[in-house]
């Protein structure tokens, strides 16, 4: 096996917990290798420290895979899964679930989703593509689903030397998969909606929102599918508006409606930023506003720019907030931290006139599980706001 050696002083992210080593760290990698092998970790003063996939295309050089010396091997990725698997059934609702979150459940690159009996899988790293069909067959073993299809059709493939790629992999493959989230029937478009089908990360949060929709006018922008929407029309609201520029992901929205005889809800397709403003300049008001955008940078570099259009939602957000009522803010952009966050919505509240009483800052879902060690796998904010007049 050919062993990756690390710079001085780059030794102590590994050492900490943390799953990736940029190739600026590496200072050689000694045997032969091809891209995607496991290779040995080695610190500068020759102490194991692990083993990982290794892809010199990539500007994260190795993906940890094990601090152990213990083979790689199907038995060693069948205990991960199995590890996976088991923590599901213990904290979340297996019938709908990110069964793997990729370094979470330390397979680095492996995305896989649970829709009813489907599972959805996503390969983003050179490394366990290597691996995948042995994954297909021990996922197929281990879960027992009706079928496995492949979505790795992102662009971040592409910064691992491999291809997009659709498909199915193992059993069947249908287009469209039901499935019930809080007790509200979902279809799921598997071979052709955003991601995987079905955003699954907010699952917790919209049940939250459910519990403050009684009785409420409800705004909900940025909707897309609307999962928001329905489980405030769920949750007993005199009236939901679903806003998205997206007419086909609408049609979806109003087919779940309609499937879920929820007849207070309605759906209408506009630009959220021009429609937000269009509603405060009308003095509309409502009792639960969600703002759930998707993400405004895949860079740091370009954080300030999204802050400011944070900024511009929640400022009117806040306006459209009836006294006493409640502003869901979210933001799935991994590069905003929760601090950077809170303040955007503190300097929004100032300039709105508005004081605002946290009730809660939530997170992903537990099937979203996050490493402290690694904070991008804490990507997702959720602040549930009490809105008052200042």
């Amino acid at each position: 096996m050919a062993k990756a050696i690390l710079k001085p002083t780059r030794e102590s992210r590994v050492r900490g917990g943390h799953p990736w080593v940029f190739s600026s760290d590496v200072i050689d990698v000694q045997g032969a290798f091809e891209p995607g092998d496991v290779v040995d970790v080695y610190s500068s003063k020759d102490t194991f420290m692990g083993r990982a996939f290794y892809n010199p295309a990539s500007q994260i050089a190795l993906r940890m895979l094990t601090h152990r010396d213990e083979k790689i091997d199907e038995a060693f990725f069948r205990r991960r899964v199995e590890t996976a698997w088991e923590y599901r059934r213990q904290f979340c609702d297996p019938e709908s679930c990110r069964l793997i979150f990729s370094e979470s459940d330390f397979l680095p690159g492996l995305i896989v989703d649970k829709f009813s009996d489907m599972l959805v899988v996503q390969s983003m790293s050179l490394g366990i593509e290597r691996w995948k069909d042995a994954l297909v067959n021990i996922l197929a073993d281990v879960v027992k689903p009706r079928g496995i299809y492949e979505r790795s059709d992102v662009p971040v493939r592409r910064l691992e030397g491999m291809e997009m790629t659709t498909g199915s992999l193992w059993g069947e493959a249908p287009e469209r998969v039901d499935m019930r989230e809080n007790g509200i029937l979902f279809s799921v478009d598997i071979q052709h909606g955003q991601k995987t089908g079905f955003f699954l990360d907010q699952k917790e949060n919209r049940l939250e929102v459910m519990k403050l929709s009684k009785g409420a006018r409800v705004l909900d922008c940025f909707c897309h599918n609307g999962s928001f929407a329905l489980h405030a029309a769920k949750g007993g609201a005199r009236e939901v508006l679903g806003v998205d520029i997206s007419e086909e992901a609408l049609e979806v929205a109003r087919e779940n409606a309609r499937r879920n005889g929820l007849d207070n809800v309605s759906f209408e397709a506009h630009n959220c930023f021009d429609h937000l403003r269009e509603l405060t300049d009308k003095k509309e008001k409502y009792e639960v506003v969600i703002l759930d955008p998707p993400a405004f940078t895949k860079t740091r570099s370009q954080v300030e720019s999204a802050l400011r259009g944070y900024k511009e939602i929640n400022l009117r957000g806040l306006r459209l907030t009836r006294e006493g009522g409640f502003l869901v803010s979210c933001s799935c952009s991994q590069h905003v931290s929760t601090e950077q966050f809170v303040d955007m919505i503190n300097i929004a509240a100032r300039d709105a006139k508005k004081r605002v009483r946290l009730v809660e800052l939530r997170s992903q879902g537990h099937d979203h599980p996050v490493l402290p060690a690694s904070p991008e796998t804490r990507y997702l904010k959720c602040a549930i706001m009490q809105i008052f007049d200042a």
